[in-house]
């Protein structure tokens, strides 16, 4: 293998072959590392353990390629592409749901939406000064968002991804620029 990308990406293809075939718990670095060609000290130098290898495939594969979506304000583009990452691998994220405890895989999906949000808010925060409210600063914010788009994705992966995800982006849009009281007195 040629560089560190190389490396991540093969141990990424591991793992995910490995996640579809058996639980999770039961996969040993050694079979992540037999799997993409490397000795298990290769793994060690690019992740902390199995859980890091899971966010960066997370961050790599899902949100990463949404950045250059975000920056151009191609808000539904970017819904699509999630959801869409979500799908290409459905096998893997199907049985990677199943991931529970400390480091669980909805905990996982939510700390990287959470990163990717409030880097995001945070670049915005700074030509524009300070919100109306206190409370509303970049962390509260990442975490309202990641929260409520972690939830509509887990739950989506959960149902078996049977809806498509251009209408699942028109879903979060919906109900994303509602409030919670226009959403009650829709539902009478």
């Amino acid at each position: 293998m040629e560089n560190k990308k190389d490396i991540e990406k093969a141990l990424a293809r591991s793992m995910k072959e490995l996640v579809v075939r058996m639980p999770f718990e039961k996969i040993t670095i050694k079979q992540i590392a037999d799997g993409a060609g490397v000795i298990r000290v290769t793994f060690y130098n690019h992740f902390q353990d199995k859980y890091d290898l899971l966010a960066w495939i997370v961050r790599q594969e899902i949100l990463a390629p949404v950045r250059i979506l975000i920056s151009n304000k191609m808000y539904r583009e970017t819904l699509i592409l999630i959801f869409n990452n979500f799908l290409r691998d459905r096998d893997f994220y199907m049985h990677a749901l199943k991931i529970e405890g400390q480091n669980s895989f909805s905990e996982i999906v939510n700390t990287c939406a959470y990163e990717l949000l409030l880097d995001l808010f945070c670049e915005h925060r700074a030509g524009t000064g300070h919100p109306e409210h206190p409370w509303m600063n970049p962390e509260n914010l990442a975490k309202y968002y990641a929260n409520s788009m972690s939830y509509i994705v887990l739950e989506w992966i959960r149902t078996g991804m049977a809806i498509p995800a251009e209408e699942m982006a028109t879903i979060y849009s919906y109900i994303g620029t509602r409030s919670m009281w226009e959403m009650l007195e829709e539902l009478k």
